[in-house]
This record gives structure tokens, sequence and C-alpha cells, in this order.
């Protein structure tokens, strides 16, 4: 009896082997991709997206961080602005401060999706290069940086501050609610200051953290984590700022007691609670074991 012949691609893989393999592996190659695709992002992927924006915001003239600076400190006006407005207009109640402190996020929204340099934001992106000791990350670059970024974002709060208190564009309601909010923000002493800079410190830059890969969710993870550092009463350097200005602009607060007694303790505990508990931890345990050569 005559064997029956074989099939034309049974014949094709008895003479490639190597196709044959390739082809019985091709579903399994494509689980491994879909698995890929529906992984989360390793730290080390994360790293790598922000050490490449600090390395490139290490790089940028001080005149442009200057005005980008600037920007974000007039942006920043619209977190007190929107928290003083629903204040105003919201009955007093014991939940009236869950739905106020939304307002918060509004200000950290237009930097953060308007990419405006905000100094809490720079306690994590250009730390990675110098932790790195990449050649454009040096001490005095890095410092260059915060500086120039510190002092616009305060000088635009400042703007903002005046601009509220010496002009008619907000109703009494509203220009009274705004100063509440100031003389809340200036309440707790230096020390307490200090310890809320750093949960504020290390929630912001957190949220940095989260938001190479947060993708279509980016709008809601800094409603999220801004909204916490709102209802937490954490000290914030620049949206606190423009509180305390706000207050002593009109007359509720001196310039010495803004400046020595929440300004300087909230810088302290934000550059903590951003350098040393965001940007060290996680620049140590993604470099462990030798990895930093990778990266």
């Amino acid at each position: 009896m005559a064997k029956a012949r074989p099939r034309r691609d049974e014949r094709e893989d008895r003479k490639d082997p190597a196709a044959a393999k390739g082809a019985q592996g091709e579903p399994e190659r494509r689980e491994d991709e879909e698995a890929e695709e529906r992984s989360s992002p390793s730290g080390k992927i994360i790293y790598k997206a922000i050490l490449a924006e600090g390395e490139e915001e290490l790089e940028r003239p001080t005149s442009a961080l200057f005005w980008s600076g600037f920007a974000a400190g007039l942006s920043m006006g619209f977190s007190m602005i929107a928290e003083g407005l629903l204040r105003a207009n919201l009955p007093e109640a014991h939940w009236t401060i869950l739905v106020t402190k939304f307002g918060y996020s509004a200000g950290f929204l237009i930097v953060i999706l308007g990419r405006q340099q905000l100094f809490t934001e720079n306690t994590l992106t250009p730390i990675l290069p110098f932790l790195q000791r990449r050649p454009q990350a040096s001490l005095a670059n890095v410092l260059r940086l915060w500086t120039t970024v510190l002092l616009a974002n305060l000088l635009g709060a400042l703007v903002i501050a005046f601009a509220v208190t010496h002009t008619d564009g907000f109703s009494a309601l509203s220009a009274t609610a705004f100063r509440e909010i100031g003389a809340q923000a200036i309440q707790p002493g230096f020390g307490g200051h200090i310890i809320r800079g750093i949960f504020a410190g290390w929630l912001i830059a957190l949220m940095v953290w989260l938001l190479p890969f947060a993708e279509s969710a980016r709008v809601l993870v800094i409603i999220l984590v801004t909204y916490l550092v709102g209802l937490g009463e954490f000290s914030h350097v620049i949206a606190g700022a423009v509180e305390v200005f706000t207050l002593a602009a009109a007359g509720g607060a001196g310039w010495g007691e803004v400046i020595g007694g929440y300004l300087v303790p909230t810088l302290i505990g934000n550059v903590i609670g951003g350098v040393m508990l965001v940007a060290m931890l996680n620049h140590a345990q993604v470099t462990a074991g030798g990895a930093a050569k990778d990266l």
C-alpha cells in the first residue's frame, strides 16, 4: 500500500526545522509581548524617565528657568483663588472643607500640565542626575536651578498676592476668604511648618515619580495627591507663599513673620521630604547591587 504523501507544510517543516520551531513559538511570543504590555513599568524605567527630564532641566538657560518659574508662581495663585471662591460660596459646615480643598489642586494642575517650573518638583528631577554624577549635574548647577526657580516662584506668588488685595478683581466676601486661608496657613509654629513641609515635599515629589507612566490618569493623580496636601494642611512653600503673602499684603501679618515663620521652615521641610524621602530612597532602591551602570 502506498504511503500517503506528506502535506506541503509538513514537508517544508522537515526541510527547515528552525521555521517549524518558530511557528510553534509564535503564540508563546505573542503572549509574552502582551504580558509585558499589561505589566506595570519597573522602578528602573520610571527612574530613567525622570533622570532624562532632570538632565534636560539642568541644561536650560537661567533666563528660561526664571520665566517658567515666574509663570508657575502666578499660576499657583489659582490654588488659593479656587479654594477661596469655593469657601466664600459654600455654607459653614463640617463637610465644607472636603469640598473647598479640591480648589487647592487648581494651581498644581495648571503648573504641571503646562510644564512650568515649580520648586518642589525640582527636589526630585535634578537630584537624580546629581546622584548619578552626570556632567551637567554639578552642585553649582543644581543650586543655580533651585535658586532661580524658587525666587521666580516667590516673585510670581507676591504679584498675585498684591493683585488680589489691591484691586477690585474679587468680591469682599472672596477677599475675606483669602485672608482667612492665609491666617490658617501661618498658624503652626516653626517646628510645625518643618514637619508639615516634610509631608508636602514628600507627596509632591512622589506625585512627580508617579506621573511619567500615569498616562490618561495624570489629571486624577495630580488632583488626588494635591488634594491630600491641601486637606492635611501640609505646608507647601509656593502654594503657601501665595496665601501668607496675601495675608501680609492685607495687613494681617508682618513680612518678617511670613518669611521667617513660614517660608524658611516650610522650605526646609519641603527639601527634606522631596530629596531624602523620595529622590535618595528611590535612587537607592533602583541602583542597589551595582545597577547604576545600566542607567
